[in-house]
């Protein structure tokens, strides 16, 4: 017998052209235009995790590892709301594939034209 719960946030995952390290913007909700580094990129949820974005406080109770108080750190963004900041053209753009010779496969900016991609 097959079990489904009707809460369950598990989607198809999405084919994520954002990469850890990768400087995104944020292109819609309360932190719109700001800049940050990606921390964590959670393909099944469709969800990205950036430095200094969307900042949550989380009331903890005290125990032995922690203090507790109130805590703040970052919540996950949808990554339809961010975009990768090209290093070349400093703006933000959309990324295309270029496929070199050996079948390697790097992320290019559709504005310059620049490897975004190291190696």
């Amino acid at each position: 017998m097959i079990r489904m719960t009707l809460n369950t946030r598990e989607t198809t995952p999405t084919k994520a052209r954002i990469k850890k390290g990768d400087t995104v913007m944020v292109l819609a909700g309360k932190d719109r235009g700001k800049q940050g580094k990606v921390l964590q990129v959670m393909p099944a949820q469709s969800k990205v995790v950036v430095e200094k974005v969307n900042l949550i406080k989380r009331h903890t109770k005290p125990s032995r590892e922690n203090k507790g108080g109130i805590v703040e750190k970052e919540g996950a963004l949808a990554l339809g709301k961010v975009m990768v900041v090209c290093p070349h053209c400093a703006k933000p753009a959309r990324m295309a594939v270029a496929l070199l010779d050996g079948g390697r496969r790097l992320r290019r900016c559709k504005q310059c034209g620049e490897i975004v991609d190291k190696g």
